[in-house]
């Protein structure tokens, strides 16, 4: 009887043995299984890296041939066009443009979407002047009462010299922030190196979507840091208003109400009307009926009420607005499967030759 009971107990022993055994191979065959999947997920992962890259370089090269195809014969550039999402105007409506869809192109397996918008619709960063500035902060509605302490500290950032301007700031009082970094004693070459200037804070640069943006470089403010005053928020920031990179000159046929009250003389009512004009019968920008400035001389009281003669000529002397655009920023965005990525580029024209100034993707 004893030897019978004893039998049954090692047998027991012996399935509780192998039910562990089962257990323990069926944790290890989980794992390896989840192990392979995330191996295979994150090879696929890498694979797609590669032809996602490609989808947004092919973007890019399908921006420089429609603004080489644009710009083939010198003509102004405005909003009708295709490359800024318009029908075409009378020299593009029989060209190879037609055939473009800029909002959707599929490529293999993935489709790209290629928005792009010429930097000339803004003011030139580095070719401001106090005046201007005063004009852009206004514009945006933002508090002026740091206004010449911001004019003195982009000076101080934008020359050659380490010589502090009466309200303004060199290097000595950047070097003392954390991180310290030195003043850039030279021209901006992207339009975020001015939330590095002393002054200027997100609310300013961004304006109401300043809260939460991810492009802050790295000198960010929080709102304990800043007096009540400074925040300068308003309903615009100087994003809008301004490039870094651009030919100097504002297109009068893509700026902005806000942007071509930058030009002296021009206020509100006059900026309308420079809209109005070019937007054609139908008062809208970038339709079939537009009819763009050939020229600058075209802003004259006959064609735009309320326009001095004497701001034209200003306008005209001064070299401070154009109806080309030479520069242009370019927004590709990638599709393959379930991945999605915005990929960035600007280019340069230069008659039929369209360079990449710069490549990028987060």
């Amino acid at each position: 009887m004893n030897c019978h009971c004893h039998c049954r107990q090692e047998r027991g022993f012996a399935l509780i043995i192998v039910m562990i055994v089962i257990f323990s191979l069926a944790i290890l065959a989980g794992g390896f299984a989840f192990s392979m999947k995330v191996e295979s997920r994150l090879a696929a992962n890498n694979n797609s890296e590669g032809e996602m890259q490609w989808l947004g370089r092919s973007g890019v090269e399908l921006a420089r041939f429609v603004l080489s195809e644009s710009f083939n014969r010198p003509k102004p550039a405005s909003l009708n066009q295709i490359w800024a999402g318009g029908p075409g105007d009378l020299t593009e409506t029989n060209g190879p443009l037609l055939a473009v869809n800029l909002g959707s192109t599929s490529l293999g397996e993935g489709t790209i979407a290629v928005h792009i918008v010429d930097q000339e619709r803004r003011a030139n960063i580095n070719r401001v002047d106090r005046q201007t500035f005063e004009r852009a902060l206004a514009i945006m509605g933002a508090n002026t009462v740091n206004a010449p302490m911001l004019m003195d500290s982009l000076e101080d950032w934008l020359d050659s010299d380490e010589a502090s301007h009466l309200s303004g700031t060199e290097s000595d009082y950047y070097l003392n922030q954390d991180p310290p970094y030195y003043a850039k004693n030279g021209p901006i070459d992207d339009i975020a190196e001015l939330l590095l200037v002393n002054g200027v804070t997100p609310d300013l640069f961004w304006g109401p979507r300043a809260a939460g943006h991810r492009d802050q470089l790295y000198r960010p403010y929080s709102r304990e840091d800043l007096p009540d005053d400074s925040s300068g928020m308003g309903r615009l920031g100087l994003v809008d208003l301004f490039t870094a990179l651009s030919s100097g000159s504002i297109n009068i046929n893509t700026a902005s109400v806000d942007v071509l009250q930058l030009l002296p003389g021009v206020d509100e009512v006059v900026a309308e009307n420079i809209i109005r004009t070019r937007a054609g019968p139908d008062g809208v920008d970038g339709t079939e009926d537009d009819t763009p400035f050939q020229n600058v001389s075209m802003l004259s009281p006959a064609t735009v009420p309320g326009i001095a003669p004497e701001v034209v000529a200003a306008i005209q002397q001064l070299r401070l607005a154009d109806v080309r655009s030479m520069t242009f920023n370019v927004t590709v965005e990638a599709r393959l499967g379930r991945l999605h990525r915005e990929y960035s580029a600007v280019l340069g024209v230069r008659g039929t030759v369209v360079d990449v100034l710069e490549f990028s993707w987060p």
